[in-house]
């Protein structure tokens, strides 16, 4: 971090969605450098894990939380859940005078630019940035931050960003980060199911699934996250880095960006209809149960 940023100082910042996967190591990584966090959730049980964590402070509504925090971080799960948290009496807006909005949460390119709206009419600054990364990422401080807002408030936002993540990648007006987090994700989706596909095919042929993977280790072939999910198929092992209902939500989210923008992408559609079927099976499972298939147990 260059000298400028270090002088930078953050009185608070409140999470709202503490209690989720994401949200919890965000909190936990922003009160580590030293920016106090102060915590809501839905579910106000989902923060037990965080109290007695020195540097953060649980609060009953969001409004509350939001009180004297420079920065308003929401991440939850979906546009809806975002616009709720915000709104009302109790929501993150009705006590947010003079904050900046940071959106983090995937919610598609219509959502962000509902928040924009909803921003707008509040008169908060609104900044969209979405992160790459699941679970661990978020326990590590290990997340990429797309971030896309007014370019004159960079460096308030830096010392949070640089808590949570590995790298901030700026691109331009807000929306833009929930536009390329949709074109990531389609990607993410797509590699899954194909390698779920390529797996089931081999054993299907009589042959062991894990020469697939194997073939192409070390090689033009291979990518990191593919090898990832497909040793979790072969292990039978679901447990949720980034659960099915949620990456099902995400694949829809591309196909509706895909055809508000005219573009043609029948594989993605394709692969959205699949995610959603396996995923009324096994909503809680990580996307790498996507190797049982729609017919799977």
């Amino acid at each position: 971090m260059n000298d400028s940023l270090k002088s930078v100082t953050i009185r608070s910042v409140a999470v709202l969605g503490a209690g989720g996967t994401m949200g919890k190591g965000m909190a936990r990584n922003a009160a580590a450098a030293q920016i106090p966090v102060r915590a809501w959730n839905r579910t106000a049980a989902k923060l037990d894990d965080l109290a007695g964590t020195p540097g953060i402070e649980s609060f009953a509504t969001a409004r509350e939380a939001v009180v004297d925090a420079d920065l308003v971080v929401t991440m939850v799960s979906d546009a809806d859940a975002t616009i709720a948290a915000m709104s009302g009496p109790d929501g993150g807006a009705a006590g947010s005078e003079g904050s900046i909005w940071v959106q983090m949460g995937t919610i598609g390119v219509e959502g962000s630019d509902r928040c924009a709206e909803l921003a707008r009419d509040r008169g908060l600054l609104y900044v969209d940035a979405p992160v790459l990364g699941t679970r661990k990422p978020a326990e590590d401080g290990r997340l990429v931050v797309l971030a896309s807002g007014p370019e004159g408030h960079r460096e308030r936002l830096e010392p949070f960003f640089d808590a949570i993540g590995k790298r901030t990648i700026w691109l331009g007006e807000a929306g833009q980060g929930s536009r390329l987090k949709v074109v990531v994700n389609s990607w993410i989706c797509a590699i899954t199911e194909g390698t779920a596909e390529m797996l089931r095919l081999a054993e299907a042929l009589g042959l062991e699934p894990r020469l697939a993977l194997d073939a192409i280790e070390d090689g033009p072939l291979e990518a990191p996250y593919q090898r990832m999910k497909g040793e979790m198929m072969l292990k039978g092992d679901y447990t949720p880095a980034f659960r099915l209902a949620l990456a099902a939500k995400d694949a829809r989210l591309a196909v509706e960006a895909g055809a508000q923008a005219g573009a043609e992408i029948p594989v993605i559609e394709a692969i959205a209809a699949q995610m959603a079927a396996v995923a009324g099976k096994h909503p809680d499972d990580d996307l790498a149960v996507l190797f049982r298939g729609a017919s799977g147990a």
